[in-house]
């Protein structure tokens, strides 16, 4: 077995035996399944407490305007009562009462709704709605236009829907979402930041474990400092894929067992639905057309725009361009964290790598817009920023040639910055209490090629 092969292995099986992976390996896939389950709970959860609303209408105009619902109901008092619900409110079992002031077509401002307590969204959007109906109908009549109130509730009616359909190359057709690729795109775009950063920085601190407490000194009487560097960088490569592959899976096995415990005759409410619950109370005919939307939603015509993403491609690419950036910094950071003695050190030589980082995540969320621009083609060519700008231009079709060059940037990126680090990496991790800074990393540097 090589020397690289015994690093990676004790690499690997000393950090996957550790209590903190064990930990974020349960932890993780427990928050991102409430992610997804507890909106559904929540939106799952009804009010079902029955409210009774009084009215004091000072201007007779809205007697009877406001119908009762099964959970709202509304009863309307005389104009000397507003005083009376005012002083003995907590006593009368209201939930709230509803005062009107003046003709609402001319000052639309002169309502009010009182409670002792915050009063619900979807309380003060049925008001709402029930009364803009109302005074819309006085409105159209003020017209005197005959039919006019049909006229206009046909044009109401009046929706469009885009349906996007993407081409292949033999010529099929394959329901599209730009909606979907949006979100692909930036998933993975952020995935590919958070893991390089995550574990690249878990490289720097193993090497300044191992630098701080002198074992490096023995392990370098045996295996060269270069085989130290890349079996290091490679057996945390491979902690990180058992992370991310444990995540995957037991994500899945609790949103399917909780799915199954609590939702067992029914789906669980979709973000949608949640958001057309909420958007009622505010914007109807938002909501109803959202409502239209998801109606048309199945699961045949989903699995259709998922499968034009290319799924496979997408997620092969994503395990290059993965594995790619973080050779490539954790290369880096390896040299840094054998540089240094001590981690507040470490803030001047973590700013130069970490900037492209930054950056590279900040195009990728432009990206999405304009996925095609030149700003998106060159950081898709820096090997510094393709690993997450890429991710981001994928879902949208990149050509094959600016695919490949991309892909043979980064690997050569990854061989520079490896053949770089080195250098460095093989003087500062028997360098100590000495002071280092940018000059001294280039004497190390110089001084190794000789």
């Amino acid at each position: 077995m090589s020397k690289i092969t015994l690093i990676i292995e004790r690499e690997y099986l000393s950090r996957v035996r550790k209590k903190s992976f064990i930990v974020m390996s349960i932890l993780g896939p427990i928050l991102f399944a409430a992610l997804m389950v507890i909106p559904a709970w929540l939106a799952s959860m009804e009010d079902d407490e029955v409210k009774t609303i009084a009215v004091i209408d000072h201007t007779n105009l809205y007697s009877g305007q406001i119908e009762d619902t099964e959970l709202l109901k509304f009863k309307f008092l005389q104009e000397d009562a507003e005083e009376t619900v005012r002083n003995e409110f907590k006593e009368s079992g209201y939930y709230a009462y509803l005062v009107i002031q003046d003709n609402l077509l001319e000052k639309p401002d002169a309502i009010k709704l009182y409670s002792d307590s915050q009063i619900t969204m979807d309380a003060k959007g049925y008001v709402q709605r029930s009364l803009r109906e109302h005074l819309k109908s006085q409105k159209l009549q003020s017209y005197e236009v005959d039919g006019l109130e049909s006229i206009v509730s046909d044009l109401n009616q009046i929706d469009i829907n885009i349906s996007t359909v993407k081409i292949g190359d033999d010529g099929s057709e394959n329901q599209s979402s730009a909606e979907l690729t949006m979100f692909v795109s930036m998933a993975f775009a952020f995935l590919s930041y958070m893991f390089i950063f995550i574990y690249g920085t878990q490289v720097m601190r193993g090497v300044m474990e191992e630098k701080t407490s002198r074992i490096v000194e023995v392990i370098i009487s045996s295996v060269k400092p270069f085989q130290l560097m890349m079996g290091k960088i490679l057996g945390i490569a491979m902690v990180a894929l058992t992370q991310i592959l444990l995540w995957a899976v037991l994500t899945v096995l609790i949103v399917t067992g909780v799915k199954t415990a609590f939702f067992p005759d029914s789906e669980m409410p979709t973000g949608a639905q949640t958001q057309i619950e909420m958007m009622q109370g505010q914007n109807p005919e938002a909501a109803e057309q959202i409502a239209s939307m998801e109606e048309g939603f199945n699961f045949n015509s989903i699995l259709e725009m998922v499968n034009s993403l290319e799924p496979l491609k997408t997620l092969l690419l994503f395990i290059f361009y993965f594995f790619g950036g973080y050779l490539l910094y954790s290369a880096l950071f390896a040299a840094i964290g054998g540089a240094i003695d001590h981690e507040s050190d470490q803030q001047q030589f973590m700013l130069p790598v970490t900037i492209p980082i930054i950056i590279s995540l900040y195009v990728a969320m432009m990206t999405f817009r304009n996925p095609g621009s030149d700003v998106a083609f060159w950081f898709s060519m820096i090997p510094f920023t393709s690993p997450i700008v890429m991710m981001a231009r994928i879902p949208f079709d990149v050509p094959l040639w600016q695919l490949m060059l991309s892909m043979a940037l980064l690997v050569g990126g990854f061989l520079f910055t490896t053949w770089f680090a080195g250098k460095i990496y093989r003087i500062g991790i028997l360098m100590y209490g000495k002071k280092v800074d940018y000059k001294e990393l280039w004497k190390w540097f110089r001084y190794s090629g000789d």
